[in-house]
């Protein structure tokens, strides 16, 4: 049961996403395809990672990633910032344009934290936050994520 109702929330939360995207796109022309939204989706949870470290974290050929990441820089999604550490080092910083279109599912996000809130005590809302923190740095190490 517990299964059913975590990925019943999970679902939801994609599925709110691809309405507001797909509202989104009735009003102007989709700019990033699918395989582009889950690149900008992983260069912002990853935290501006290098050109290396995104085609590691995918699992991908550098030069594919070097591609991809051609497209999301000449749409406007993405930028190369030079490394203060290693001049010969680029970083992959999301850009206004696509913090924008994130912003679709982080305030849904938000919003929803908001009635957690409204809906559960101070000591249910402290125990929601660690069973989460525990799920996260504990549950999943496959992942790392380092969201500004």
């Amino acid at each position: 049961m517990l299964e059913e109702r975590f990925q019943e929330v999970y679902s939801k939360f994609k599925l709110h996403f691809y309405q507001e995207t797909f509202a989104r796109f009735q009003s102007r022309e989709a700019s990033l395809t699918t395989v582009e939204t889950f690149a900008m989706e992983t260069i912002y949870a990853l935290g501006s990672p290098t050109v290396h470290e995104f085609a590691e974290f995918m699992r991908i050929s550098s030069s594919n990633a070097a591609y991809k990441i051609a497209s999301l820089i000449r749409k406007g999604y993405v930028r190369k910032v030079q490394s203060e550490n290693d001049a010969r080092e680029y970083h992959l910083c999301p850009t206004e344009k696509y913090l924008e279109y994130y912003n679709i599912s982080s305030s849904y996000v938000h919003e929803v934290v908001e009635r957690i809130k409204e809906r559960f005590s101070a000591e249910e809302l402290a125990a929601l936050e660690k069973m989460l923190t525990v799920v996260s740095e504990e549950l999943m190490p496959e992942v790392t994520v380092k969201l500004p």
